[in-house]
């Protein structure tokens, strides 16, 4: 590649101390031009988003995580003052629970328990990982980010019997996630088998008038902090889901929203050749063939960022990830992301990306500032920075020559502000791409589709264990659970239920024939 193919697609803004480069896609010398009339177009829609155009058409709201770096940007009043009002409560619980104003039964709070899901905690554990120091940080951070019991309880017992000292953050949109009610349940039976009352150790982040919300109320919890119906899950890493996990890990939330509502303004520009994000949502156009044909490789070389590729999982997926676009036609767009870090990468699947199946595009992002202080020298004249360094060069050479293409986004270091910038950029691409290709990207019927399915599961399990119940002694094969629940097209599904809650000891039996499907189940 050509020094002056790179310096024409190389980005850098210098009061970010960011940088990206393009100059690895293999666009032709007209794609840009051909691609502006749709990439300004895209810009308006963006304008009129952050003006508060209903941007969410399925649901009839507006969309202004973009708000929450700048209230001043929101269409009302109202709005401004609700988000500065929320930033300063945000602020003056940490301050609380830092000074010991707020403090749990043992004393002063020495860990946080984040119970969420999707965005509720991917974007927190991201923030807390790239920024933490365990040098520094005020309180130690766990997550309830599922619901499985085996992982809820080595969570449990990582707080090494330290609950009365440990603050609960809830967090849920709707009040009513499964998986997070699941985990305050379990939350709550934890705090009470030790003599706890679990209210008094925790705050809610919830809609006004959610489950959630009337429960937080009811048992008189410590606090409340909104969630607006304006900002959807994974676009709220900068509202109070994840600013409260970072004030009370001790991080500087200004700074962080400082460094998006810096980039905010860098993409905000409508010359698309100075735009990160516009550059980033062409290439993710091109790379694709603007139906997601290619999946996204992330590859940051630094391990504070190793949670980065996580997060993005979410807001790019489950926002382009749609079967329909505005017009009501059948489309099945997206765009697969997967990552890790480099150069961890380079030693588990690098070797496919370089030789293997070419369905990918990757995303390098590279950090110049090795640590704090001085480093040894590991080789004359090396350090180990120097070797992770020419390990992402190599690898990046090394696909590239093999017709591998490539973006590549520069900081400094891993900073609030950096981070901030991370999240912003992101945003801004998703929301572009979603305007080129027409989608609603602030929807998630999937994501709904899935919890009303596996809602119908859990119904037809109570009626398997209320008819073996009511066949006590009676051996019953799964052909004949089924026919006598009018289920015979779920046979494999009570084939799944049934021998888990054998496994479960959950009070049923079973008889194992040969072959397995003349198994014979039965209740105690």
């Amino acid at each position: 590649m050509s020094w002056e193919k790179f310096t024409k697609h190389y980005l850098f803004i210098e009061e970010l101390d960011f940088a990206l480069d393009i100059s690895r896609m293999d666009f032709g010398e007209d794609y840009l031009s051909e691609m502006e009339p749709k990439m300004q177009s895209a810009f308006t829609a963006m304008a009129e988003l952050e003006a508060g155009a209903i941007a969410n058409p399925d649901e009839g709201r507006m969309v202004g995580h973009y708000w929450l770096r700048n209230a001043a940007l929101a269409p009302q009043p109202e709005l401004t003052a609700e988000i500065e009002s929320c930033l300063a409560q945000i602020k003056k619980i940490a301050a609380d629970v830092h000074n010991g104003t707020i403090v749990g039964a043992n004393g002063a709070f020495k860990n946080c328990l984040i119970i969420g899901i999707g965005g509720s905690a991917l974007g927190p554990q991201f923030v807390a990982d790239a920024l933490g120091d365990p040098e520094a940080d005020k309180m130690r951070l766990f997550f309830f980010d599922n619901t499985d019991p085996d992982g809820i309880d080595r969570t449990l017992a990582s707080l090494n019997g330290q609950l009365g000292q440990t603050l609960s953050v809830v967090i849920s949109k709707s009040g009513g996630t499964p998986e997070t009610r699941n985990g305050m349940l379990e939350a709550q039976a934890a705090y009470q088998a030790v003599g706890l009352d679990f209210a008094k150790h925790a705050i809610a982040i919830t809609g006004e008038g959610s489950k959630l919300d009337q429960v937080a109320v009811t048992e008189n919890w410590i606090t409340r902090l909104p969630m607006w119906d304006w900002v959807g899950g994974r676009t709220s890493e900068l509202a109070a889901v994840g600013l409260l996990p970072a004030a009370l890990q001790g991080l500087n939330i200004d700074r962080i929203l400082a460094g998006a509502a810096a980039m905010d303004a860098a993409t905000r520009s409508h010359k698309t050749n100075e735009n990160p994000a516009a550059l980033l949502a062409l290439m993710w156009y091109y790379a694709t063939d603007a139906k997601g044909a290619k999946d996204m490789v992330v590859l940051p070389y630094k391990d504070r960022l190793m949670l980065f590729s996580k997060y993005l999982q979410q807001l790019v997926m489950e926002s382009l990830g749609k079967e329909l676009d505005l017009d009501g036609k059948v489309v099945h767009q997206g765009i697969a992301v997967y990552g890790n870090k480099g150069s961890t990468d380079q030693h588990a699947y690098v070797q496919q990306l370089r030789e293997g199946v070419h369905n990918f595009f990757a995303t390098f992002i590279e950090v110049l500032k090795d640590r704090n202080g001085d480093s040894i020298e590991v080789e004359s004249g090396t350090t180990s920075g120097d070797f992770l360094q020419g390990f992402f060069l190599g690898t990046r050479d090394a696909l590239y020559e093999n017709g591998r293409q490539s973006i590549t986004i520069t900081i400094r270091e891993v900073t609030p502000e950096a981070v901030g910038q991370l999240i912003a950029l992101f945003e801004r691409a998703v929301g572009l791409y979603a305007s080129l290709i027409n989608v609603n990207a602030y929807h998630q019927p999937g994501v709904e589709a899935g919890k009303k399915a596996a809602s119908t599961v859990l119904d037809i399990e109570q009626k398997v264990i209320a008819h073996l119940r009511e066949q006590a002694g009676n051996k019953l094969d799964v052909l004949t659970i089924a026919q006598n629940l009018n289920l015979e097209s779920q046979c494999e599904m009570i084939f799944k239920l049934i021998n888990r809650l054998v496994a479960n000891e959950r009070g049923l039996c079973v008889e194992v024939k040969k072959p397995f499907n003349r198994s014979l189940y039965y209740s105690k």
